[in-house]
């Protein structure tokens, strides 16, 4: 007995995006993700998945409004195959949790009747498969969910391909990046204790990246994180693959067989940049009119600046990072950049005949640029495009 199923985790609807300081575009944001379960639903309809499963954090709190538990109801509903959640760590289960709450129970009901979430450690015996869920009923919990899974009774099984499903840390994955939250730094999971030959896949949620861990098994079975269907960070390093679905087709004891499926439409981008001379502002706006193809409202970058820059330069420079303020969904900006005015613009300040206060106020400037203390120096540079921007009419 064969089967073909989607495998998603972490779509945390209702994700704030706090840092995305317009509303407007956070709400573009938002939006993404509730639009991201539409192209699974096209991408279970092309394979003929039989179920969809999502492991974990279907919902990006306990807590998210009404509006969007409708919403996401609605959009889960015209999946039209039936969708499996367990809770995560971002809406975990337990008493009280929203999962049990009469509004989300009375939309699930009217909008997404095929929608199960499984909120106990139990076998779930389906037509085709058996599902084994390790729900996550508290945020951070110092047990293994899935060691339960260690003295399960499998022989009612039959020759049903047995899934597990949980939401968790099998390793360390890196770092966190300044600007993300923390997650999976608890809710470890041993998955090394499995017994061998019981079960035939295990689809995992709560690291944001697609990634093949059944090494963690002992090689006993297939082990992957989906990874989110649409990112929501930028990009974190080799191995790291996020906007997917995976396709999963299994029978019992027979070899997976996995496909990666691109959902996202957001882009996560970085870019490094380093000013050798003033017309490098020129090249550095060719490089994002290159990256970004002339699309508006559907990318993310973080970007970093080094070098140094004339003052007219600097000028350039601002109104280039205006413009792609405006076009992107969020720029992330650090700069280094220093400003080291050209021999022309030194000229064009300290000259002034008919103005000789300007000139003495500039001198005075260019004198404080060279000050050991990085405040003062910077604040002397501030200083001096203000007045050069004064002077050209460009302030």
């Amino acid at each position: 007995m064969s089967l073909t199923f989607l495998h998603t985790a972490d779509w945390q609807i209702g994700k704030p995006y706090a840092r995305i300081l317009d509303e407007q575009k956070r709400v573009l944001a938002r939006q993404e993700r509730l639009q991201a379960i539409q192209r699974l639903g096209a991408v279970a309809h092309e394979r003929h998945a039989q179920f969809i499963i999502v492991a974990g954090d279907l919902f990006d709190s306990t807590t998210p409004d009404k509006a969007t538990v409708s919403a996401a109801c609605a959009a889960m509903g015209a999946l039209k195959v039936p969708v499996f959640v367990i809770p995560g760590n971002h809406d975990h289960g337990g008493p009280g949790s929203l999962w049990e709450q009469t509004f989300f129970l009375q939309e699930c009901a009217a909008l997404a009747p095929n929608l199960r979430v499984l909120l106990k450690p139990e076998p779930v015996e389906l037509e085709h498969a058996v599902l084994l869920p390790c729900p996550l009923l508290r945020r951070h919990d110092s047990s293994d969910t899935t060691a339960w899974l260690r003295s399960v009774d499998t022989h009612g099984f039959g020759d049903k391909p047995r899934i597990v499903i949980a939401h968790g840390s099998v390793q360390d994955f890196g770092p966190v990046a300044d600007d993300e939250e923390d997650f999976a730094s608890s809710n470890h999971l041993d998955l090394s204790r499995l017994p061998g030959g019981e079960f035939d896949y295990i689809a995992l949620g709560d690291w944001h990246g697609m990634k093949d861990v059944s090494v963690t098994t002992g090689g006993k079975l297939p082990a992957w994180y989906s990874g989110t269907p649409e990112p929501d960070r930028f990009p974190r390093g080799v191995g790291n693959t996020p906007g997917h679905v995976l396709v999963v087709s299994l029978g019992r004891n027979q070899p997976a067989l996995i496909e990666p499926v691109k959902t996202a439409r957001l882009g996560w981008h970085e870019l490094e940049f380093h000013f050798t001379e003033d017309e490098a502002v020129s090249r550095l706006d060719e490089a994002l009119n290159g990256m970004f193809q002339g699309r508006t409202g559907q990318d993310l970058l973080r970007l970093t600046l080094s070098g140094s820059l004339g003052i007219a330069a600097w000028a350039r420079l601002d109104l280039c990072l205006e413009t792609w303020r405006s076009r992107l969904l969020r720029l992330r900006l650090h700069s280094s950049v220093t400003t080291a005015p050209t021999e022309a613009e030194m000229s064009a300040l300290v000259s002034r005949t008919d103005a000789p206060l300007t000139a003495r106020v500039a001198e005075r400037l260019l004198q404080e640029t060279l000050s050991p203390d990085a405040e003062v120096s910077e604040t002397a540079r501030q200083g001096l495009r203000v007045l050069f921007g004064a002077l050209n009419g460009t302030a």
